[in-house]
């Protein structure tokens, strides 16, 4: 036989093979384990460090520290579950096997996909070189994540900008959180008065669900910040505190408009990850092509997706992860054992906006931008509540709950929207 007709063969094989051990990998793992221990399972991701994010608008905001985001990545995978310290490299889907940056070759049942997302902070020019330094800060770097709340404490009036790219990213409350809770630190300081704060979005909305945009809207007219929709970040210069913008005008003409400043908080452009961008999973812009209700892959019916990495119209949240990963569960369990495939996911996320210190709107909802309330009351109202739910108990349910495959769901209530005063 042609040595070039070969089928490849695996250094290793798994029934289930993970691509990526962030919140949704470990999440996936640990149920997966929990309802089915005798499955051989295994998780490919380089990384040896594991982040709340989430909690990284609240380091910014110096509500908590860094350290209290971030775990030992081998400490949180499941018993019993192979971690492959390796990159996924490229896919082989009719052999069933990935191919990793270190050569190995591992083969599989079914795959699951879900790397996150990548940070495209060199698509801003500039940036790279002056991050972290000259008033120029992110919450989105784990690597200066910190410096955002040297710099909000250190503003004693002037210019801050705070931008956000065009969709889709993670979070996208995340840009303004920051803006807020820097405008009622200094609102408390008393140097608001004596501060421009600029919010500039490449966006026409301030935020993708109109049910809550009252809210947001209140909280930039409380704090006198000015809104500048259709402003997409380009180019930074650290040294001479100035910030390029592309500008789209009601025409759809562009220009260019350079603004200084004396703060500036990056929200910096993302895509899908540049080997899932060239890989045979990736549909449009590059994001992975599964069904937005079964999650699985729309061609591969061994190849499975969730979190930020699919290219499903949801919020690219923890909590949509935290709702997909029982929906993948079943799903992948039921296509083992040649079952139909019957869980659906039916587009939920959340948003906790952070509009002061103390305050939350808890944003909820499903695909369509439809308010999916999980509690009683009308969750466009800034609530300490949501506060505490935000600070304290969803990393509780992080750590303890989600990543340890025993998470309890809270049921979401769209029908309450209607009782909303």
């Amino acid at each position: 036989m042609n040595e070039n007709l070969m089928p490849i063969q695996a250094d290793k094989q798994f029934t289930v093979l993970i691509v990526g051990g962030g919140s949704a990998g470990i999440a996936v793992a640990a149920r997966l384990r929990r309802e089915r221990p005798s499955l051989s399972i295994g998780i490919i991701d380089p990384s040896t460090t594991h982040a709340y994010q989430p909690g990284w608008t609240l380091v910014g905001g110096g509500v908590m520290s860094l350290r209290e985001t971030l775990r030992q990545e081998g400490g949180l995978i499941p018993d019993h579950v192979s971690w492959l310290r390796a990159a996924a490299e490229s896919f082989q889907p009719d052999e069933q096997i990935v191919t990793l940056d270190n050569g190995q070759r591992v083969g599989y049942r079914r795959l699951i996909l879900c790397p996150g997302l990548q940070l495209d902070w060199d698509k801003i020019e500039g940036l790279p070189e002056t991050l972290g330094k000259n008033g120029v800060c992110s919450n989105y770097s784990m690597q200066h994540v910190e410096y955002t709340w040297t710099c909000i404490q250190g503003l004693n009036g002037g210019t801050a900008l705070f931008t956000q790219p065009p969709m889709p990213i993670k979070c996208a409350g995340a840009p303004q959180k920051i803006a807020y809770l820097a405008a009622d630190f200094w609102r408390k300081e008393g140097v608001l008065n004596r501060t421009e704060v600029d919010f500039l979005l490449a966006g026409d909305a301030l935020f993708g669900v109109a049910y809550y945009r009252p809210s947001l809207q209140y909280a930039v007219d409380y704090y006198g910040i000015n809104l500048r929709y259709k402003h997409n970040l380009v180019a930074v210069d650290g040294k001479a505190k100035t910030a390029t913008f592309e500008v789209t005008d009601s025409a759809n003409n562009k220009s260019l408009e350079t603004r200084s400043f004396d703060m500036l908080h990056v929200t910096p452009p993302q895509s899908a990850p540049d080997f899932i961008k060239k890989s045979p999973f990736a549909g449009a812009g590059g994001w992975v092509d599964v069904d937005p209700s079964t999650l699985r892959h729309t061609k591969y019916d061994t190849v499975f997706g969730l979190g930020d990495v699919i290219g499903t119209s949801n919020a690219k949240t923890m909590a949509a992860a935290r709702a997909q990963t029982p929906v993948i569960v079943t799903n992948v369990l039921a296509s083992l054992e040649g079952r139909p495939i019957t869980a659906s996911y039916d587009g939920y996320g959340a948003c906790p906006l952070t509009v002061g210190y103390g305050k939350v709107v808890l944003a909820e909802f499903l695909y369509g931008g439809k308010p999916a309330p999980s509690f009683p009351y009308d969750q466009r109202k800034p609530s300490r509540f949501a506060w505490v739910l935000k600070t304290k108990i969803f990393p509780h349910v992080y750590w303890d709950m989600m990543l340890r495959g025993r998470d309890l769901s809270v049921p979401h209530h769209p029908e309450w929207v209607k009782d909303a005063g």
